[in-house]
């Protein structure tokens, strides 16, 4: 689904991206994998036009986006009459998460006010801390302001907010 200027958050979290394969610390992807006739499309009822249909090219990762092999994808919304923002619902994330013994997630992506603060509100009520990376964000903004709301109620949850460079500068701090 179009976010405007959303491919703008690609090369710093490219960077973040790199850096984390580097250190080899696990990465993971969540997407929309809806079927067709997604209960959040409008000819459903839904407020959306169709979008990340699986198996369509829609549903692919912008081409520019850094996905390293052994990457490890959770796609959700997968169910036709189920909605889920939150890369945590309907999903097995909690589970492998905490199987790789993870303490803190570090998220950015699309959009803002929507899978993103889902995503970050889930994981802070499954007990990870949770840095949102302000500039490898940005909201859809249905109604003007959305994405600043957001940024509020993932703080008001206890996310904290960084940079790409502030995440990839501690990242190196801790490995040496």
């Amino acid at each position: 689904m179009a976010v405007k200027d959303g491919d703008k958050i690609i090369p710093p979290l490219n960077e973040v991206i790199g850096a984390f394969d580097k250190a080899r610390l696990p990465i993971f992807f969540t997407r929309d994998w809806h079927p067709s006739d997604h209960i959040s499309f409008k000819a459903q009822g839904g407020i959306w036009p169709p979008h990340c249909i699986q198996g369509t090219h829609g549903a692919k990762f912008n081409p520019e986006l850094l996905v390293p092999e052994g990457a490890n994808i959770v796609s959700k919304g997968d169910k036709p009459k189920a909605e889920a923002y939150s890369g945590f619902q309907g999903t097995d994330l909690e589970k492998r998460l905490n199987g790789l013994g993870v303490e803190e997630v570090i998220l950015g992506g699309l959009a803002t006010d929507y899978c993103v603060r889902e995503t970050s509100i889930d994981a802070r009520h499954a007990g990870f801390k949770v840095e949102v990376l302000s500039d490898c964000v940005k909201a859809v903004d249905v109604r003007l302001g959305d994405g600043a709301k957001a940024i509020k109620d993932m703080e008001k949850e206890g996310a904290k907010l960084t940079t790409s460079k502030a995440a990839i500068r501690l990242l190196a701090s801790s490995q040496q």
